[in-house]
Order: structure tokens, then C-alpha cells, then sequence
């Protein structure tokens, strides 16, 4: 169902992303953001599925600007060299990647109004493209590490959003995302009785269970506001 295209940034930094088409006309655009572990099978399958529900999906290689062509797993190792390449991005001089979110969340145009969602990692980014990115008519972040805290949690999304977090995950405290509750009255928050990574079939973290529902909420979050 899908292919990897080159995009392009409005820096001119050419990166591969992942693109999944709907057979017929597409309900909207959607930008998929990774996890630590690269635009690996996982997320093209997340890919592939949200296309099959009727939408144009982008899943843009968001290490490419400091290592091309990273597919990892979920061992320890592999976790390891994500957090590496995670902090490498991070560290970047500003804008850093969001150059490269914003040319994917243009070429998922194509497909009608345009959504983002993303993971773990992908899911701070999925929070930071709602508040800085143009052209986003709703936001889904999982698990967001770090969206709680700090400048991330002050940030003011421009385009409406729910999140979707689990009680168990030792990277985001309960309390910090009551308080991100609080601080944030209109977006809409859900809190699974799960894991961080709840939602990845190749993870020891997935529940089945709060992985359905929270797709099932998605799906009727983007139905709502992209089509």
C-alpha cells in the first residue's frame, strides 16, 4: 500500500518519508510521526491502516537530519541508540526538525484537511507542530514524553487536540499530566489503565484493549475535524 517518497524542506534538506494512500478518494491528510525507533514496520503499519480507514498518510524520517535510514527493533540496545538519535535531533540549532514536519504536513495537502498524530517521541513533536506548525486542522499525541513538563507544557496548540496517555508509564507521571489537565482545559485528554507504548504490537508495553479504544477515539477525533 505504501512507498517512500523524497520531500523536500523549506530549508532545501531532502529527507524520505513514508506515504500510504486510501483506495478512492482521500477523508483527509494525515502526518504519522515516529517513535525513537525510526519509520519502521510499525509505524508503516500504522501508516497503512489509518490509509485504509480513507486517508492520505505521511510519515516523515524525523532522524534523517542527523542519521538516514534508521529501522530499529525494541531491544535494549535499539532503545539505547534511539535515545542517542532522539538527543542528537533535540539538539539541534532551531527550528531543527520542524522544517521537515511542516513539508510533510504540505505534501498530506493532497488529501483534504490535515491531521497530525504521533508517539512517544513523535507524540512531543505531534504537541510542538499544534502550537508552531501551519495548515493543521486537528493533533493526536501518544504518550508524548516531556509534553508535561517544562516550556513544552506551556505551549498554546492552535488546532484542536487529544492526547492519549497511560497511568503505568514511568516517563510521564500521573501528575504531571493532571496538571497538564488543568492547564489545558480544551484539549481533550484520555489516560488508559496501561504502559508507555501501549499502543505498539511490537512491544512488551502493548494493550490490546487501550490500544482499540484510543484508535477508536482518533478515528472519531479526525472524522470530526478532517472528514
Amino acid at each position: 500500500m505504501g512507498q517512500t517518497i523524497e520531500l523536500k524542506a523549506a530549508d532545501g534538506f531532502s529527507f524520505p518519508a513514508y506515504v500510504a494512500q486510501p483506495t478512492g478518494k482521500a477523508r483527509g491528510g494525515l502526518v504519522v510521526l515516529q517513535e525513537i525507533f525510526g519509520v519502521n514496520s510499525h509505524i508503516r503499519s500504522v501508516a497503512d491502516g489509518y490509509a485504509a480507514d480513507g486517508y492520505f498518510v505521511v510519515a516523515p524520517a524525523t532522524f534523517h537530519r542527523v542519521k538516514p535510514g534508521v529501522d530499529l527493533g525494541y531491544t535494549e540496545a535499539d532503545m539505547k541508540e534511539g535515545m542517542g538519535l532522539k538527543a542528537a535531533v533535540e539538539g539541534l540549532p532551531a527550528p531543527g526538525v520542524m522544517p521537515d514536519i511542516q513539508a510533510a504536513i504540505d505534501h498530506a495537502a493532497q488529501g483534504g484537511k490535515v491531521g497530525i498524530l504521533g508517539y512517544c517521541w513523535g507524540g512531543l513533536l505531534t504537541w510542538r507542530s499544534a502550537a508552531m506548525l501551519k495548515g493543521l486542522s486537528g493533533a493526536v499525541p501518544y504518550y508524548g514524553g516531556g509534553m508535561t513538563v517544562g516550556e513544552d507544557a506551556g505551549r498554546k496548540p492552535m488546532t484542536p487536540v487529544m492526547v492519549h496517555f497511560g497511568d503505568q508509564d514511568h516517563w510521564i507521571p500521573l501528575d504531571t499530566i493532571e496538571a497538564f489537565r488543568k492547564a489545558h482545559p480544551g484539549v481533550t485528554v484520555h489516560v488508559y489503565s496501561a504502559n508507555h507504548g501501549f499502543n505498539c504490537d511490537q512491544r512488551g508495553s502493548y494493550n490490546e484493549a487501550a490500544a482499540k479504544l484510543a484508535r477508536e477515539r482518533t478515528l472519531a477525533f479526525l472524522a470530526e475535524h478532517l472528514g
